[in-house]
């Protein structure tokens, strides 16, 4: 199983960025998915998740109304939209599939990328 983010990078506060996802080795459609970020000297947080009939979203009240959690199941690949971006969104930032559980614990997801830094300056 191999989980790939990208689309990380330096942005100004009020920015935007989108970061992928590619997922391998299981089948895409069989999973929800799940966003988190860590920053320095915080605990890895949830940000968003999707189940895997795109039916339902879930976010982090921290993020609510500015990120957008998607999925191309035909693509093997979520998304986060992230848009108004705050230099407390500074953060490397992981994707990983669900298991069973609440969206918002990390010990519902067995699967885990290796990250992206999304760096937003003020």
């Amino acid at each position: 199983v191999h989980l790939l983010e990208s689309g990380g990078g330096l942005v100004q506060a009020g920015g935007f960025l989108r970061l992928s996802c590619a997922v391998s080795g299981l089948p895409f459609t069989n999973y929800a998915m799940g966003w988190f970020r860590h920053a320095p000297g915080k605990e890895r947080e949830f940000v968003a998740g999707i189940n895997f009939l795109r039916t339902s979203t879930y976010y982090a009240d921290s993020v609510k109304g500015r990120f957008t959690i998607s999925r191309d199941n035909a693509k093997n690949t979520a998304y986060l939209q992230m848009n108004s971006l705050r230099p407390e969104d500074t953060a490397v930032y992981y994707c990983a599939t669900h298991n069973r559980g609440a969206f918002a614990s990390r010990e519902s997801y067995d699967n885990w990328g290796q990250g992206t830094q999304v760096t937003v300056s003020s």
